[in-house]
């Protein structure tokens, strides 16, 4: 019985034009990509890498959430007045649906930052501020996402 019950579940995805991995239960991506550098090559390396990984995955109708960490000198990738990729972000950021892209922005390198140099730092408006860079990496790994290092 249960094996009828499949063929017509399978013959009915394929008359409807769905793919297996589409259907309920598909297998969710998640990677953490890490920027330390304030160095747009590998700023831009890190962003090929996400624009990448969507890409691949919405070509399978699966899904994926891409989160791009940044703290310490390449916090610089988020900072609004010195972003040489700002946008660029805008743009991956702007077509990623389906896909989720986040960028993360530490604390505690802002508040080093703003501390050196005396005045507000800005954030461009597609990242969020989280306490420490490091430990949202941590976090993320534990989660079970994949993590990588341009």
């Amino acid at each position: 019985m249960k094996l009828l019950i499949g063929a017509v579940a399978a013959v009915a995805m394929l008359s409807f034009g769905v793919a297996p991995g589409v259907a309920a239960g598909a297998k969710s991506h998640r990677v953490a990509i890490q920027v330390d550098q304030d160095d747009p090559a590998v700023m831009n390396l890190a962003l090929n890498n996400a624009a990448n990984i969507m890409d691949a995955y919405k070509a399978k109708g699966e899904d994926v959430e891409v989160e791009v960490v940044t703290y310490g000198p390449g916090l610089h990738m988020l900072r609004d007045d010195s972003s040489p990729v700002k946008d660029r972000i805008k743009q991956i950021a702007d077509a990623s649906f389906p896909a989720t892209i986040k960028f993360t922005a530490c604390g505690n390198t802002r508040s080093g930052m703003e501390k050196r140099e005396g005045h507000a730092i800005g954030i461009i408006p597609q990242a969020s501020v989280v306490p420490s860079g490091a430990v949202r990496l941590m976090e993320l790994q534990e989660d079970g996402w994949s993590y990588l290092r341009p």
